[in-house]
């Protein structure tokens, strides 16, 4: 049965499913969601590109900022625990990377948590030649005393969201099935909704539509209460509280990719596209406060890898391929794809355990209100 039909018989049995649930169903149901069934998600040949499909630079810069951490923290072992690891492209290229670095990779280990089977599978074989590095493991609550850094690379936006619509009060967006088509119906929200708005100062004008990520509050308290020192580099695309509920994203910011186009319809393709929300930064950098994760850093993927050295990599491409002027216009439209996209893609990082520290990936900081 398909995970759409799933949805379907769930609904007639328990009434309309917040959005929050459907959207969980359709991408992480066992073996038919989004990213549990079999086929290609990443690349040329899936739904969407991320940066470490474009080369193993995004790989190697972020080894490089790694390394740094690794300094700060005492030169003594490390561990990286990378959620959501998916094609596994990063850790191979990371890895790759901090191996020339031979007193750090001693003491290395390399955590994946990843919830996908279909995608860990897939990522064991990229991994070929490392399995003595990386250990797969179902939470960062298996680990304790930890002491390294934690990465994501656009996973928080692939969360389950709830909906909302501010009417004449908060109301939260369910699904429904009638007439052989998904429809929306309105419920007054929970507390727990109305709490996250006011925790973070915001009112919502009248028509206002957005989402709210509350499983993103439960990963940052996961991570909190296992790392004793270190750091958190959180990348996705998103906002700030200021910007994201600005009028101009009065229908909020879900987004779906099929087959490399863009829609902002999840009724549709069901289990077959990416469904995503923007981060909102703000409130994950205040949940991780109230947890001991302290601000260290705030910028965009363009400004971060800028600052790690991404002009001189993508010369030395260059200069290495002169020979070929195919591959000179590729680099150039590599770096034009990258500023491009990672003005979009934002980098947060926290750091716990430590006196504030500038790490060379925040040279170019943005605005954090």
């Amino acid at each position: 049965m398909s995970v759409k039909e799933n949805i379907i018989q769930r609904i007639q049995l328990e009434g309309p499913l917040s959005f929050h649930d459907f959207m969980e169903m359709a991408l992480y149901y066992p073996s038919s969601g989004y990213y549990t069934s079999e086929g290609e998600k990443i690349g040329k040949h899936g739904d969407y590109y991320t940066s470490p499909c474009l080369g193993n630079f995004f790989g190697e810069l972020i080894g490089k900022q790694v390394i740094e951490m690794w300094t700060k923290l005492g030169e003594q072992d490390f561990s990286i625990i990378e959620y959501g690891a998916g094609s596994a492209l990063l850790c191979r290229d990371m890895l790759d990377y901090l191996r020339h670095n031979s007193p750090m990779y001693k003491g290395l280990t390399y955590y994946i948590i990843e919830k996908s089977p279909e995608m860990k599978k897939k990522g064991e074989k990229v991994l070929a030649g490392f399995e003595n590095k990386v250990k797969w493991i179902d939470s960062m609550a298996s680990l304790s005393d930890v002491s390294g850094c934690v990465l994501s690379n656009e996973l928080v936006d692939n969360f389950a969201v709830h909906q909302v619509i501010m009417q004449d009060e908060l109301m939260e967006v369910f699904v429904d099935h009638t007439n052989g088509t998904f429809t929306e119906l309105l419920k007054p929200a929970s507390k727990q909704l109305h709490d996250h708005l006011n925790n973070l100062g915001i009112t919502l004008p009248q028509g206002f539509r957005t989402e709210i990520n509350l499983q993103a509050e439960s990963w940052i308290k996961e991570i909190a209460l296992s790392l004793r020192r270190g750091f958190v580099i959180t990348i996705d695309y998103g906002y700030l509280s200021a910007d994201l509920y600005e009028e101009q994203r009065k229908s909020g910011t879900l987004l779906c990719y099929h087959k490399h186009s863009i829609n902002d319809d999840p009724y549709r393709h069901v289990g077959e596209q990416d469904i995503t929300a923007h981060v909102n930064f703000s409130a994950l950098s205040r949940y991780g406060a109230n947890l001991g994760l302290n601000h260290c850093g705030f910028t965009s993927q363009s400004n971060f890898l800028l600052s790690l050295g991404l002009t001189e990599h993508l010369r030395q491409l260059e200069k290495k391929e002169q020979s070929s002027p195919a591959a000179n216009n590729g680099a150039s439209m590599l770096f034009t794809f990258l500023l491009q996209m990672g003005q979009k893609i934002k980098v947060l990082i926290q750091q716990k355990g430590l006196d504030r520290v500038m790490l060379s990936g925040m040279q170019f900081p943005l605005r954090f209100a």
